[in-house]
């Protein structure tokens, strides 16, 4: 039977009732606007924040705990990280889990971490992205609790969402609890793109949600447990700190870059749509000051702007490396024009693959991972068939409005 969820209230996980079943409000949420709509919500006055700010909220629960922490750069209290706030403040940090980019967010994507040791507290570091992506049972030995606390941006190819659903998996399976500190999602008044089909699940897609889902990890791990996607009947004892100040129409700077290659906040916002260029001949700036701030090819037509790949921070290899590529500089986009866009772009990949398609060039160069990215091989063939943007998301428009009644219940923000 489908358990449907609310937000936990914080005295019964004190109490530790970290498995939330309550029921939602008789009311539920309002319904979300179309795509191309205005928000429903008025942006709140005061600057969202995130959970782990609200150290009174959740420093109580850890007191008495040996905690483990899913962490990266990301994972600040204002300037300090959440690693050294917690122990300066007496909590029994025992081990620390990095996903993919490393504890410190610095490798390449898809690079293989290893396990370690932080050099300023002597932690041990669990890798989630080498040897294996979902914790062992010997890797949770010991733990009294587990705390996820990384930033998010809202697609559904960014894997930390698919960390969340490993370690939910493992605490699950070995009874250690989970209590995710909630960040808001810097692209979270959009919900888009197509579901991941079965079939098609992988690390940058493990369940069936879209590319835009419009959540924040805390409303994802309470519908990844209430939907059964853990599998074989499992289900996390599960706590959700929320946000403060935080509703699906807020306006959210990151701090901190998630990741190497999302260097700023047009990055983040650009991300979702260039994307599905790692699947094609296209290169969207990896190996350049400006990733998914750009894209371009060498046989796209001049447009008056290039640039060259090569290796660096965070790109070792990058696609193109060393050749000239014409294409689009998109850093002068204004940030409102971007938050301006209510659904997921598509009109950079229509263009260039009609502009490589006419030169002759093999524009889907990955097609396997294309729709992995895509979570469906529909956008590649519709892609081929030549249909235009509006056409395109028609055929997902069925799909992606039961996924927003589906979600309703899970959702802690209006």
């Amino acid at each position: 039977m489908k358990i449907c969820f609310k937000i936990l209230v914080l005295v019964a996980i004190a109490a530790n009732c970290l498995n939330c079943g309550a029921q939602p409000a008789a009311t539920g949420p309002r319904p979300e606007p179309e795509a191309g709509a205005e928000p429903v919500d008025e942006a709140p006055a005061a600057a969202p924040r995130p959970a782990a700010e609200n150290l009174g909220g959740y420093l109580p629960i850890l007191l008495d705990k040996r905690v483990g922490l899913v962490v990266n750069q990301t994972s600040r209290v204002g300037a300090a990280h959440l690693v050294d706030t917690l122990l300066a403040s007496g909590v029994d940090v025992v081990r620390l889990f990095a996903p993919e980019h490393g504890f410190r967010g610095g490798a390449d994507a898809g690079a293989v971490i290893q396990d370690g040791t932080d050099t300023r507290t002597g932690l041990r570091i669990v890798s989630l992205y080498g040897r294996n992506k979902k914790p062992t049972a010997d890797q949770l030995r010991g733990l009294d609790l587990l705390v996820f606390d990384i930033q998010d941006v809202g697609a559904r190819f960014y894997t930390y969402i698919s960390t969340l659903h490993y370690v939910m998996e493992s605490a699950a399976r070995y009874g250690v609890p989970v209590l995710v500190l909630d960040r808001p999602n810097p692209n979270g008044w959009r919900t888009d793109g197509p579901l991941r089909q079965p079939g098609y699940a992988s690390f940058v897609g493990l369940d069936p949600i879209p590319v835009l889902h419009g959540m924040t990890v805390g409303e994802l791990a309470h519908m990844i447990n209430g939907e059964g996607w853990l599998g074989e009947g499992l289900f996390c004892k599960l706590g959700v700190v929320p946000c403060t100040a935080y509703n699906r129409a807020s306006s959210y700077e990151l701090p901190v870059a998630p990741s190497p290659n999302l260097p700023n906040q047009r990055s983040v916002y650009l991300y979702p749509g260039l994307c599905f260029f790692e699947g094609t001949a296209v290169s969207i700036g990896r190996g350049t000051e400006a990733p998914f701030q750009q894209y371009g090819h060498p046989q796209l037509p001049e447009t008056g702007y290039g640039f060259t790949p090569r290796p660096g921070p965070g790109a070792s290899n990058p696609k193109l490396n060393g050749t000239y590529c014409h294409g689009f500089d998109l850093r002068n986009l204004p940030l409102a024009e971007l938050r301006a866009r209510p659904g997921l772009d598509l009109d950079a990949l229509l263009y260039a693959y009609r502009a490589l398609n006419e030169r002759g060039v093999d524009f889907f160069t990955r097609p396997d991972f294309f729709d992995l990215l895509a979570g469906t091989d529909q956008l590649r063939r519709d892609i081929l068939a030549g249909k235009p943007a509006a056409e395109i998301r028609a055929g997902w428009a069925e799909e992606l409005a039961a996924f927003r009644e589906l979600r309703r219940p899970y959702l802690l923000y209006e």
